[in-house]
């Protein structure tokens, strides 16, 4: 047996996120879940990028795991007891100390691409993980992933067209990897699942090492 298929037997695994990104890579890996994404309103406390994406992550486990709990406390006669993995995640990009979320609007998608144009930058996707178990105990581990990607040099009529297509107003940074904007980038340096959202292999490593 897999230990995928070890982990599809053991938990019910919920991801809380709405990335198709994310989604894909947890396909990938042989996991079977279900997709409860976190409304919550982000909060950040931190100013490094490292913390500021563990705990963007944790957030969002945490309040997916709330709202389980309170479903099933709820609605006792129509759940089947349960342990329980709750997965978390955020991704952001930063250049030195400048951190780039997802882009306000057009404006914002261009100085971000300029700024990254030419220059090396951080990816950093933080994971938490959220254990329930079906007697009510909760466990919680966080980690995360960087890797270094650099751009080549941009020019305006790059930018404009990219921006164009719609494409970077949902990522962080303001491009995706995996898309038109791939030829963007000269190098990456670390694992390229990490850049598309979800470091698919270190979640996979830190699980066996925890369950």
């Amino acid at each position: 047996m897999s230990f995928a298929q070890t982990l599809n037997s053991k938990f019910k695994i919920i991801l809380a996120s709405a990335s198709p990104r994310r989604k894909e890579l947890m396909e990938l890996a042989g996991l079977e879940f279900d997709i409860w994404p976190s409304d919550k309103e982000e909060a950040v406390t931190s100013t490094v990028p490292k913390e500021i994406c563990m705990e963007l992550s944790r957030q969002k486990a945490e309040d997916v795991a709330a709202s389980i709990k309170t479903y099933n406390e709820s609605h006792e006669d129509l759940v089947t007891p349960t342990d329980m993995l709750i997965i978390g995640a955020d991704t952001i990009v930063a250049l030195g100390d400048t951190v780039f979320g997802k882009p306000r609007d057009e404006d914002d998608a261009r100085r971000m691409l300029n700024a990254l144009s030419g220059n090396t930058h951080s990816v950093f996707t933080g994971v938490t993980f959220v254990f329930m178990s079906s007697s009510g105990r909760v466990g919680e581990h966080v980690f995360c992933e960087e890797t270094k990607v650099t751009f080549c040099d941009l020019d305006e009529d790059d930018i404009d067209s990219y921006i164009a297509t719609g494409d970077p107003f949902d990522k962080a940074g303001s491009y995706g990897v995996q898309t038109s904007s791939a030829v963007f980038v000269r190098s990456i340096e670390g694992d390229f699942f990490n850049v598309m959202g979800l470091p698919i292999s270190g979640m996979m490593q830190e699980l066996k090492r925890i369950v």
